[in-house]
């Protein structure tokens, strides 16, 4: 059966998405259990099923809400936010709690990093990356293939870029509060009861209502836009 051209872009957008979030997630429990936390561990999150990291709320009905929304609306989607399921982390059994936890938060951020490097130069090896037009494409490969690796280059920039963000619970937050004393970033970190509310009215409802404001789109613009120019695009003229 041929998919609908909007079912199939769809497709690999989510199979993009969900491998960085799934590896993301991952990389936290394997810091920790680096670290002497086997809590993920138990708790089967050392996993690579997409299924172990979902949350009801956050992976499916918020962006589904959303969308639909959009849809409904606009005839289009102009923003998706969601979260995964966080992996569980017993600070108290890490052998360097403070030092520890932020280890293990940079671990989900620096895999997309990883991920991007190493798309980056699959995509050099192969001919595939800087963009080519789909009529230069490689023989063995079909546009789908090169739609995954943009959109898997796209997901894992965005989602390590974000989560340094230092409000709670994104994993910066984490990062910032290492360098914090003690009482202040137990202070800090309490805000993380309503961080994905700050967040998601900061990043997302604001912009729709109050004009001129639009922190996601200086983010895209100003960090994410240059690295994925760097690692998608071809050299600008008079550049090595």
């Amino acid at each position: 059966m041929i998919l609908p051209e909007w079912l199939s872009g769809l497709a690999v957008a989510v199979t993009a998405a969900a491998l960085a979030i799934t590896l993301h997630e991952a990389a936290h429990g394997y810091a920790a259990l680096a670290l002497g936390d086997d809590t993920a561990k138990r708790a089967g999150r050392l996993s690579l099923n997409p299924i172990r990291h979902v949350d009801a709320l956050g992976t499916v009905v918020v962006p589904g809400v959303l969308v639909l929304g959009q849809l409904l609306t606009t005839g289009a989607v102009n923003f998706v936010f969601g979260w995964a399921k966080p992996v569980p982390v017993d600070i108290t059994r890490l052998r360097h709690p403070r030092g520890g936890m932020a280890l293990v938060a940079a671990a989900g951020p620096g895999m997309n990093f990883l991920l991007v490097l190493l798309a980056f130069l699959f995509g050099r090896a192969t001919g595939l990356l800087p963009l080519v037009p789909a009529a230069d494409l490689p023989g063995w490969a079909p546009e789908a293939v090169l739609d995954f690796l943009v959109l898997f280059v796209i997901a894992n920039v965005v989602l390590g870029l974000f989560n340094l963000i230092p409000i709670p619970p994104l994993d910066g937050s984490r990062i910032v509060a290492w360098a914090m004393p003690p009482a202040l970033a137990i202070r800090y970190l309490m805000l993380e009861r309503a961080g994905l509310l700050v967040v998601l009215i900061v990043f997302f409802l604001l912009p729709q209502a109050v004009e001129g404001f639009d922190p996601l789109g200086w983010f895209l613009r100003n960090l994410a836009g240059p690295v994925l120019r760097l690692a998608l695009l071809p050299p600008a003229p008079g550049m090595p």
